[in-house]
């Protein structure tokens, strides 16, 4: 991990400690849910920031699992590697804006089209790169592309891949989910015959469970683009080179003799996925796990984009300091923080010629931009803990006026939690470096803040957040 990304993570750190003193010590179990319901549910928000189709991580878990089962893997061992399936994807977001950047293409295209190259094989990186980069720039400009990743392209790829593997790895870290669970994510694109990456480890130097992991998302992705026949063929042909063949030769067994892509093909391999979590490690939705996730996510959402690696969680620290203020106790305190964390969950379906725009959007563009509270009220209100803050946090552009996004709501719909986040939102933002402005002195924003109170910002709301600065307890 580089210096900066270490910096980042030890500074979200201490933001968390802080967090932690508004987690109440409760432990039971959020409405009686199991906490593989709700990293399945939130699975989907992955899927969409690696160009796939809903449901790929959750269909990759099936795939896994079913090889581990008929592997005889113990319970532990299974344990650890469903969650590592279900959250393999956890670091995508950190180098989308790189990739974007590179290819001068929309990040989520780019991963999408990927997943089906041989990335190992320079013809077909050739090829990919002709395809995906600048699509809409000149002959010129798709040419240097091609040819700068001609000269680079192993190298580029192997920074490219450590940055999600170890990312995604810290994140299940975060949680708190076992080493074998981090280091299933950290070598998930390593390959048998040694020319992946990061690490480059070949054979039984790679973990089982990342071996495991590596052949189910591959799998995967051909099986919903060509069919059992394209899956199948991609393990058979890549046996060797990207798989272990004795784990190739156990997936084609449970193919043959399972009912495995009957199963993948079903109304709800969720439902299957949930059968195969082993049952004697089932893990409950407790509360503080709830907040891990939120806090998880906070992470996932700010890596996005480099403009905004601190923004979730500035954002919920400074919302509860002012629910608190007002006299919130400490389940509101708890759905404030939670939704602060979570507000941008839609901006990751967001591509980052968009977030990362130095100029000013097109309308286009601006109509992209302003669906990501609807989006970030999708993904929530299929998550159980997560669906009394989903309103809230998709409000955090509404304005009193009406003048907001995306709904438009005027006052009379908007409760004090979305007016506070509301607040919130707009005083980190400002008070960060954006593409499209420079960090403000806290002056400044209070300055902006009260010109829009009692118009689109609540007064009672900018006021609070007035008595907090003058406190210094932002």
């Amino acid at each position: 991990m580089d210096d900066n990304a270490r910096e980042r993570l030890e500074d979200h750190s201490e933001s968390w400690d802080t967090m932690k003193t508004w987690i109440r010590g409760d432990s039971g179990a959020e409405e009686g849910f199991r906490f593989s319901e709700v990293l399945s549910a939130l699975s989907i928000v992955l899927d969409l920031v690696e160009g796939q189709p809903e449901g790929h991580a959750v269909r990759s878990c099936l795939i896994g699992m079913r090889v581990a089962s008929r592997l005889g893997l113990d319970a532990d061992a299974r344990s650890a590697l469903f969650y590592a399936l279900l959250l393999k994807d956890a670091g995508c977001s950190s180098n989308a804006s790189r990739m974007s950047a590179l290819f001068e293409a929309d990040d989520m295209e780019i991963k999408r089209k990927v997943k089906t190259v041989d990335w190992t094989s320079l013809p077909s990186v050739a090829l990919y790169t002709a395809r995906v980069a600048s699509p809409d720039g000149s002959l010129l400009d798709k040419a240097g592309r091609v040819y700068e990743f001609a000269v680079s392209g192993r190298k580029r790829s192997r920074e490219l891949i450590q940055i999600r593997c170890e990312r995604g790895a810290e994140i299940t870290r975060l949680i708190g989910f076992p080493e074998e669970t981090a280091r299933a994510i950290r070598s998930l694109d390593e390959h048998w015959d040694g020319k992946g990456h990061p690490d480059g480890l070949r054979g039984e130097e790679i973990p089982l469970l990342a071996r495991i992991c590596g052949l189910a998302q591959t799998v995967e992705v051909f099986f919903n683009a060509h069919g059992p026949g394209g899956a199948e063929e991609v393990a058979a042909v890549r046996s060797g080179r990207w798989f272990d063949p004795a784990l190739v030769e156990i997936l084609l067994a449970e193919a043959g003799e399972g009912g495995l892509w009957e199963d993948l093909s079903g109304d709800d391999p969720g439902r299957e996925v949930a059968r195969l979590e082993p049952v004697d490690r089932t893990l409950e939705a407790t509360p503080e796990r709830v907040d891990l996730v939120a806090r998880a996510f906070g992470e996932i959402i700010d890596a996005k984009s480099p403009y905004t690696y601190h923004h979730s969680a500035g954002v919920a620290r400074v919302v509860v300091a002012m629910g608190e203020r007002a006299g919130f106790g400490p389940d509101a305190s708890r759905d404030m923080m939670r939704a602060g964390l979570l507000h941008d969950i839609g901006k990751l379906g967001i591509s980052n010629r968009i977030l990362d725009k130095p100029g000013g959007l097109t309308d286009a563009e601006y109509t992209k931009i302003k669906q990501h509270p609807r989006m970030t009220y999708d993904i929530l209100s299929r998550v159980g803990p997560f669906r009394p803050i989903a309103e809230t946090a998709a409000n955090h552009h509404e304005k009193l006026d009406g003048s907001g996004y995306h709904r438009g709501i005027r006052a009379e719909g908007l409760d004090l939690p979305s007016r506070m986040l509301a607040v919130a939102d707009i005083y980190d933002a400002l008070s960060a470096d954006r593409p499209y402005h420079k960090a403000l002195p806290q002056e400044k924003v209070i300055d902006i803040l009260r010109g829009e109170a009692g118009t689109k910002l609540d007064p009672e709301c900018v006021a609070l957040l007035e008595d907090l600065a003058a406190a210094d307890a932002l």
